[in-house]
């Protein structure tokens, strides 16, 4: 069976609503009541089948609503399908897009890593190089200091030297002419040996400094052989010759030993590091700093403490007078515990103790904050649960054990419990009945002041 088409000859084909099939049919009519025999009827045309004409118009219809509403679902299937493919594609680019930012983003961060890390090398060689640069220019500066000292302490000692053989060829002259005898040539060999011992003496000073030995007795010595020849000098000087040539030859013997034992005199605090005097002022007036700072420090110190002990002092005559014009009584019993122990003052140990013995709780605590804490606790109960507070009293009195006597009412059982004999259950230490009947005493008390 086919489904028959929309339109016919261009012009869309009505589809029929189909109702009720019998309303297709003409009305039968009803036969006459007659008494007459009928006539033998003619044999009739062959009539159209309705039924079947409307079925089967019902079945292309049905068929059509079928094929239109199969189209009408593809095309919608399609449309989602297209709209599904271009969200995935939209999607797909989103994602693609962030990957590529992301992995863009990673890029730059890794060039960054990697020129951060190029930068911190570069860094670090640059300062190495630096520190090499400057630990070279050190020790470029110390050798060139190390090389000027050397110099300069070889020119010196070349300058002592020379002073002191000048100092003798001018000393020599009026020694061996003191000596000179011409029965008794020799003796002009006395000088020479004079001034040469002074030399020889001189240089074991030098010696012995060099190798740290102990140097002041050959020092000792070339001043006696230098003060011998000065005095020869000027006692031949004066007879012989006029003061001047006295004196200046006696000066030349001292002169030429003492700046040779001033050279000597300077190696010797240079080996054994003896601070020179602007090094002695210097650490002198460091010290003396050091020693003013650390008085001011103790001196703050000091009234830092004093303040803070005065402060302390203050606040415990304030807390004494508070104590003692709060709780008057309790202050009273800290006063005798603190007699009895030996305390000065009334210590924080005392007070707890005292506030214990007469207030039976710890400071902090009373009769009357336990109760108004009990008090808020059962409102807030009764507000978390949205029960009133003395259904929640009753509640807590209901988990009393049988075993506690309750109060003179009736029952609630029904029927009535059975009666309970004597010594059928095991009886509370005395300690838990007191107990619980303290705990009773309060529940119904509290019970009463919320009533």
């Amino acid at each position: 069976m086919t489904t028959s088409p929309p339109q016919v000859n261009g012009h869309r084909r009505r589809i029929p609503v189909i109702t009720e099939w019998q309303t297709l049919l003409a009305p039968a009519e009803e036969p006459a009541a007659t008494t007459a025999p009928e006539a033998q009827a003619e044999p009739a045309e062959p009539a159209v089948d309705l039924v079947a004409q409307a079925e089967a118009d019902a079945i292309r219809t049905k068929a059509f609503a079928d094929a239109e509403e199969q189209r009408i679902r593809a095309e919608a299937e399609a449309k989602a399908a297209e709209i599904k493919a271009v969200e995935e594609a939209r999607k797909l680019k989103l994602a693609n897009d962030k990957a590529q930012a992301r992995a863009i983003e990673e890029q730059a961060a890794r060039d960054a890593r990697i020129a951060e890390s190029e930068r911190k090398r570069a860094a670090s060689e640059r300062g190495q190089q630096d520190d090499e640069r400057a630990h070279q220019e050190q020790q470029q500066n110390r050798a060139a200091a190390e090389a000027e000292i050397a110099k300069a302490a070889s020119t010196w000692r070349g300058y002592a030297i020379a002073f002191y053989a000048v100092c003798a060829v001018v000393a020599l002259p009026v020694q061996i002419a003191a000596f000179w005898d011409p029965n008794a040539w020799w003796l002009v060999i006395a000088p020479l040996m004079l001034e040469g011992a002074a030399l020889v003496v001189t240089k074991g000073a030098a010696a012995a400094v060099a190798a740290n030995r102990p140097h002041w007795h050959y020092r000792a010595v070339a001043w006696v052989f230098a003060f011998i020849a000065a005095g020869i000098n000027l006692k031949h000087g004066l007879d012989a010759f006029d003061p001047a040539t006295a004196f200046g030859t006696a000066f030349a013997s001292l002169a030429g030993p003492g700046v040779w034992d001033l050279h000597e005199h300077g190696r010797i605090r240079r080996r054994d590091g003896v601070p020179t005097r602007r090094e002695r002022k210097a650490r002198s007036a460091a010290a003396k700093a050091e020693a003013k700072r650390r008085a001011a420090e103790e001196a703050r110190k000091a009234s830092e403490r004093e303040a803070a002990e005065k402060a302390a002092a203050e606040a415990a005559d304030a807390l004494a007078n508070s104590r003692a014009e709060e709780f008057p009584e309790v202050w009273d019993e800290a006063e005798k515990i603190a007699a009895a122990v030996g305390e000065i003052t009334v210590t924080q140990a005392v007070w707890v103790r005292a506030y214990r013995n007469i207030m039976g709780t710890e400071p902090g605590e009373s009769i009357e904050s336990i109760t108004a804490r009990r008090k808020a606790e059962a409102r807030v109960a009764a507000a978390l649960s949205g029960t009133p507070v003395a259904t929640l009293s009753k509640n807590k009195n209901a988990q009393r054990v049988i075993q506690v006597k309750g109060t003179a009412r009736r029952s609630s059982y029904r029927p009535t419990p059975p009666r309970r004999k004597p010594n059928d259950t095991p009886k509370f230490h005395p300690v838990a009945r007191a107990l619980a009947a303290d705990a009773k005493r309060q529940s119904n008390a509290s019970t009463e002041e919320q009533k």
